[in-house]
Formats: structure tokens, sequence, C-alpha cells
């Protein structure tokens, strides 16, 4: 966790591509926010209402190991 990370209640709608979008200004980065909250099955894209999850304010490390990860491959 950061000093950076924004948390927050999920609304009727919220979608972890759209978050990723506001956020990260990146649809494709949904991955982070569902890699960071363990409660949310990584394969759907939708959310329970209400549901609190941790948005990671600084990815510049998470990009950089999973891109490591990727490299190594």
């Amino acid at each position: 966790m950061s000093e950076d990370d924004v948390f927050l209640y999920t609304i009727r709608g919220d979608r972890l591509d759209n978050l990723s979008q506001q956020y990260y200004g990146d649809t494709t980065l949904y991955w982070i926010i569902a890699s960071a909250n363990a409660t949310i099955p990584f394969a759907s894209l939708f959310i329970i209402p209400g549901t609190q999850l941790r948005i990671p304010g600084d990815i510049s490390d998470i990009i950089s190991s999973f891109n490591q990860l990727n490299e190594s491959r």
C-alpha cells in the first residue's frame, strides 16, 4: 500500500475497466485494480455495488514487475 492509494466504495454500474480509465487513463490496466483487491474475481470486470476497492496510486513498480515477468518468459 501507498499513501497515494485511493479507497472507494463501488456503486451500481462501476466496472474495473472504467475505473482504470478514470484513474490511469487506460482501460487495459484493470488487472492492476483486480490484483490489488483479493476479493474481486480476476476474470470479471464487474463489481458488486458497495464493495470497497483499493486503487493503487503509484503503479510504476507494478508495471515494472509485470514487464520483468513477461521478459523472462
